[in-house]
């Protein structure tokens, strides 16, 4: 991406009591009409807890918004980048006015990334939600993640260690999600190669109510168990059973001659009207 004036300065370009010296011109905080703002199309979370949205709409009520919202310019009116839940809750109490930083976005890749760095850094995220954001930030704003640790002011291992969590099973996440399980428990869980070990322990973790310690402590046994090498076929018997069942299908003798890569099958006739029979049951004429 090229041009990124804003997101060049990371969440400085969301918050509005950062130095002078490092806004630019047309950035500017103002008292703008709640019917102008049209909802963030990128907006990075989903969902939002009731209870706490109705904790904030009290708060405003008794003092006002604290912390403006940042929004954009965009087709004659404005477009939210941050502050969604200051905004919901402004509209929900009737107030015509809320106070905005307005800044310049050029592009929707900058505001998705502005919007998913702000969401990061303001919202009390659960692991997986984070982990998403860092790989939106990824996969959709083409950042390296040595990029995304600069720009979320992390070090590249944390990014590395959240994009790692993506790889549990659906059911461990979800759980990591609502807060059932902690950022320690499914980073350990992580240790284990086997998807359904993964998933056997996330239950006891479940039923059992296991600390972080415990978990680890049951992933070093787990992983301390001789593995159980698959069954390797008899090559011999492999072959003569296939031999057997093409030999009764095809009424004559058959000889497999397997080589280190492939190998034949040879059919045996003995004159020509048993080639040609053999011809139509290969061909299934």
């Amino acid at each position: 991406m090229t041009n990124r004036k804003a997101l060049g300065r990371g969440l400085s370009a969301l918050i509005p009591d950062v130095p002078a010296e490092s806004q630019r011109p047309q950035d500017s905080i103002q008292f703008i009409r709640v019917d102008r703002i049209r909802p963030n199309p990128f907006q990075p979370r989903e969902a939002f807890d009731a209870e706490k949205l109705a904790e904030l709409a009290n708060s405003i009520a008794e003092k006002g918004v604290v912390q403006p919202i940042t929004v954009r310019r965009h087709e004659g009116s404005f477009q939210l980048i941050a502050g969604e839940r200051r905004f919901r809750c402004v509209r929900d109490l009737g107030i015509k006015e809320i106070p905005a930083y307005i800044i310049d976005v050029d592009s929707d890749e900058e505001m998705m990334e502005l919007s998913i760095i702000e969401n990061i850094h303001r919202e009390d995220l659960n692991p997986i939600d984070i982990a998403n954001s860092y790989r939106r930030l990824v996969e959709e704003c083409h950042l390296t993640q040595e990029q995304v640790a600069q720009k979320v002011g992390k070090d590249r291992a944390t990014i590395a260690n959240f994009l790692r969590l993506l790889k549990l099973p659906r059911p461990i996440q979800e759980s990591a999600q609502s807060g059932d399980l902690s950022m320690g428990h499914a980073r350990a869980l992580l240790a284990i190669d086997r998807v359904e070990d993964q998933l056997e322990l996330w239950k006891k973790i479940l039923k059992s109510k296991l600390s972080v310690r415990q978990v680890e402590h049951a992933v070093q046994k787990l992983n301390k168990k001789p593995k159980i090498e698959p069954e390797k076929k008899n090559p011999s018997a492999y072959f003569a059973d296939i031999e057997d069942r093409l030999r009764k299908r095809m009424a004559t003798k058959v000889k497999i001659k397997s080589k280190t890569s492939g190998g034949s099958i040879e059919i045996i006739y003995f004159d020509d009207d048993d080639l040609d029979r053999l011809t139509n049951i290969i061909l299934g004429e």
